[in-house]
């Protein structure tokens, strides 16, 4: 396959980045690894990458779903905390305990962003290695999580982003380059 088949899921058609979004989420972020560290937690990166995927949406959709990450990474905390007490690190108990979000996602029709949230949220607390007990490390993702999309949200709101402005016509970039 030539790389000119690959540029057209590369190259930006609809949703470009401006320098002014990338300073907006460079200051998000910041201030996400600032208040994860004012509180101490652990692992204070999941606040950076939650807030990172926050802002880069507009503020109707960011809050959406970030209600739905939110409640998500509720359902996966806690259930990782039980699961996680009793089978940590047990392949058959972390894929039962997938399914059962799956299903309680399913049967209280939660959307699937929620769910994807809660799979990611328990995929960490059972999956991986920490020296605290599981219900601390099930808290503090939550926590963590939750100050990412807090800090977006608040940061969308009083620093909104200004609407994209329309494509150059005429193959500007293509000139620009040659």
């Amino acid at each position: 396959m030539k790389i000119d088949a690959f540029s057209k899921y590369i190259i930006a058609r609809k949703s470009l980045p401006t320098p002014m979004s990338a300073l907006r989420t460079a200051v998000a972020a910041s201030a996400s690894l600032l208040v994860a560290r004012l509180l101490r937690l652990p692992n204070d990166y999941w606040a950076v990458v939650s807030c990172i995927i926050v802002m880069q949406s507009t503020l109707g959709t960011a809050l959406a779903v970030s209600v739905q990450r939110f409640a998500g990474t509720a359902i996966g905390a806690a259930v990782a905390a039980l699961a996680a007490t009793y089978f940590y690190g047990n392949a058959l108990a972390y894929g039962v305990s997938l399914f059962a979000i799956g299903m309680f996602c399913w049967a209280l029709r939660i959307e699937r962003s929620a769910f994807r949230y809660a799979g990611i949220a328990l995929t960490i607390v059972m999956l991986t290695a920490h020296i605290e007990s599981v219900p601390a490390v099930a808290f503090h993702r939550f926590l963590e999580v939750s100050i990412g999309i807090a800090v977006a949200l608040v940061l969308t709101i009083v620093w909104p982003e200004a609407p994209a402005a329309a494509p150059e016509s005429g193959g500007g970039a293509a000139r620009a380059a040659g």
